[in-house]
């Protein structure tokens, strides 16, 4: 797949690149919710689950960096998702806790990806842990405890 390419003018006479990585195409699940905070990308799959986000000013706080807000919301996303198509069909399953750790940020025109790394995944909670980075550079992480709803799984859509 091809990268995408497009420009944003933050000020004028000053233009970001704001292309989306190959391999990503738009997140497989969306909802009202995820269409106000993205658009966000995706590749991969169950513990291979990749969300990625070209920061937009949109995305940002007073500061003009990302807003923690942002990183949360896209961590339950990447470990509720990344939890749930682990298995086929999906599992369906609620967040019961996260916790975001900050250590860097993001400025408009970085790519934000994520990389998860699943705990446990039992059959009444599971357990997870996602990564933030900017390039080489880590910039939070997150720890997600899910409910499973039932033994009986459904495909999202």
């Amino acid at each position: 797949m091809p990268t995408l390419h497009w420009w944003v003018e933050l000020q004028p006479d000053t233009l970001v690149r704001m292309d989306i990585p190959a391999g990503f195409a738009p997140i497989f699940r969306t909802s009202p919710f995820l269409e106000t905070i993205g658009p966000l990308y995706s590749v991969g799959s169950g513990a291979q689950l990749v969300i990625g986000l070209r920061v937009q000013e949109k995305h940002t706080n007073a500061r003009g960096s990302l807003h923690g807000g942002v990183l949360a919301s896209i961590a339950d996303i990447a470990l509720g998702y990344g939890l749930a198509t682990a298995t086929n069909p999906p599992t369906r399953m609620v967040t019961a806790n996260l916790s975001v750790d900050f250590a860097g940020s993001a400025k408009v025109g970085d790519w934000v990806e994520t990389s998860l790394d699943i705990q446990k995944a039992g059959s009444r909670m599971a357990f997870a842990n996602v990564y933030f980075s900017v390039g080489n550079k880590r910039i939070a992480r997150a720890s997600g405890v899910f409910l499973v709803l039932s033994m009986e799984k459904v495909h999202p859509g």
